[in-house]
Order: C-alpha cells, then structure tokens, then sequence
C-alpha cells in the first residue's frame, strides 16, 4: 500500500487537510511533530481534539511525558511500526506534520546531530547577518569540503547546519549522511510526499489568528497545571514555542501582551524556518491552498492521486 505523507509549515492547515482525506480514503494519521508526543502539552501544540481523533484514529501522541527523552530515533522506531500495523490492516497510513527532522529521519536515516536550535546556530547565524553566508561556507570549505561542494555559498540554512553538526559532532556532516544511509533500512512501498503552502501573509494571518486562540482555549491554564505538577521550565518542551513565552509571563518577566506579540513573531519565525527546510526535501508535490475554509479542490486532488497509486500497487 502507498503511504502518504503531507508537510508544511505551522498553521498551514495540514491537520484538517489530513482528517478530511484520511475520512475519505480510509486512512490513519500518524503525527510527525515533535511536541506533541509529550503528555499535557495540548493546546500549545495544536494536539489534534478529542473529536478529531474520534473521527480519524492518530498514532504517536502523547507517548511520554515532559521530563522524559525523546528522540528522533524513537520516533523512526514508532514510525516504522505503525505504518507496518495499519497497512496490515488493510488501511492508508498518511504521515502528517512539520517536525521537518522526523520525516527526513525516517526516510533518509538518522544524522548524529542537533534537531533543535541550538546556541551555536544562534551565534552562527548572528555572524551571517555581520560578515555573509559565504564567509561561513569558507569556513565549512575548510571543515567539509564534500558538503561545502553540494551546497551553495548563498544557502544559509544548509551552511550553518552544516557547520553545527561538525562542531557538535566533532564529525563532518557528509560522513554522518553517508553512514545513516548505510543504516537506514527504508520504508517499503510506495510513498507520495505532498506539502501545502499559503500566501506568506494569509498564513501569518493564519498563526496570529491560531495563538489568539491558543490563548482563548486556556494556554495560560495549561502552562500554570505544567508547572504546579513541578516540571522544571529549564525542560525541553517547556523551551519550546509557546511554553517559554507564557513561563516568561507567569514568572514576572515580561508583560502578558508582550508574551503573546513575541509569541506569533516567533511562531512567524518558526513557519518560515519549517518551510525552508522542506523546500530542500527532494520529492514533495507541492498544493497551493488559500482561503479560511478546506480547499475542496486539493482534497480531492489528494484522493485522485492516492487512489491512483493505490490500484496500480494492488
């Protein structure tokens, strides 16, 4: 059976596009970000509700709780089995997400490197805006010359992930690349990547709209539970987008109107990093999407091409 898997950036409408075509081709939706497989963390990252998953069942949420590791590992691991058992029971499995990390994970094999941001890719790109993208891509000349040959000066994104993993790693990333591959053990059958984009300002439309929201349904409320149930704010999830934000507000660090400006703008931040990311994903078909309501017309392109490939695979 083909397995689908639909990626963009936050806010895009990638969980509604999935419910809608997973209910139409008998499909399950396996979750590929990364905060949502911690407990209690619901609301600031836009868990699927109790209805959604009544409606279309979900894999790989809520699988552990906020103190407890995480890894892109793990996630393959699941990954992996899961999609196993819904085609075993003769259903679609469709992949759906932004955590960008897990999805090249699980089709490229792991990197030994950082997923998240990090210090030193914070300082590196500090340094981009000062002295320029190709004074770093010199420096990765020096440090891996076969990565600095498949990436252009003016690719920032790629330069500095590149001279993160050597640093972190103490390897070059070409080596790292070439040694998960030779482990990696890939997805059988047929996959078909689809990614959905927006008009840059309807979606910052759409994530300052999502954070109102957010902060409508109780974020504050759940942060506070977070922390009463003694979770360090030092934890990993509770540094992520949202989180840090309203842990700021509650600890008398910043204003709450503050919190929630700063909030969409690096949500903004964040939406544009996602896409960048994908963008260099070989392989993605991508579907334009507009307007607040589901666009009829790319679910069903959606399920024109899944019911294609699934009657020529059977």
């Amino acid at each position: 059976m083909p397995l689908i898997v639909l990626v963009g950036p936050t806010a895009v409408g990638k969980s509604s596009m999935a419910l809608a075509v997973a209910e139409r081709v008998g499909g399950e939706i396996i979750a590929a970000d990364s905060m949502q497989v911690y407990r209690g963390l619901d609301i600031g990252t836009a868990k699927p509700s109790a209805d959604e998953q009544r409606r279309v069942p979900h894999h790989l949420l809520d699988l552990v709780e906020p103190d407890q590791p995480f890894t892109a590992a793990d996630y393959v691991r699941l990954a992996s089995a899961a999609i196993a058992d819904i085609r075993a029971r003769g259903r679609l499995p469709i992949i759906v997400g932004g955590t960008g990390l897990y999805v090249r994970a699980l089709f490229r094999g792991l990197v030994d490197g950082p997923g998240e941001m990090t210090p030193l890719r914070e300082t590196l790109y500090q340094e981009a805006a000062r002295v320029g993208s190709v004074t770093l891509h010199q420096r990765l000349e020096i440090t891996d010359p076969e990565a600095a040959a498949a990436i252009h000066p003016n690719d920032l994104f790629r330069v500095v992930r590149a001279l993160e993993v050597a640093t972190v790693s103490g390897r070059p990333l070409s080596a790292l690349r070439v040694e998960g591959r030779r482990n990696h053990k890939p997805v059988p059958g047929l996959v078909l990547k689809f990614g959905l984009e927006r008009n840059r300002q309807e979606l910052y439309r759409r994530i300052e709209a999502r954070v109102e929201a957010m902060m409508t349904q109780g974020l504050l409320r759940e942060v506070q539970d977070l922390l009463d149930r003694g979770y360090c704010p030092a934890l990993k999830p509770l540094r992520a987008i949202g989180y840090r934000h309203i842990i700021g507000y509650l600890k008398g660090q910043i204003r709450l109107d503050d919190a929630v400006a700063s909030l969409k703008r690096d949500t903004r931040r964040y939406a544009k990093r996602q896409l960048t990311w994908f963008r260099h994903e070989d392989g993605i078909e991508w579907l334009p999407v507009e307007g607040s309501m589901l666009s009829e017309r790319v679910v069903h392109l959606l399920v024109e091409r899944i019911e294609a490939a699934w009657s020529q695979s059977m």
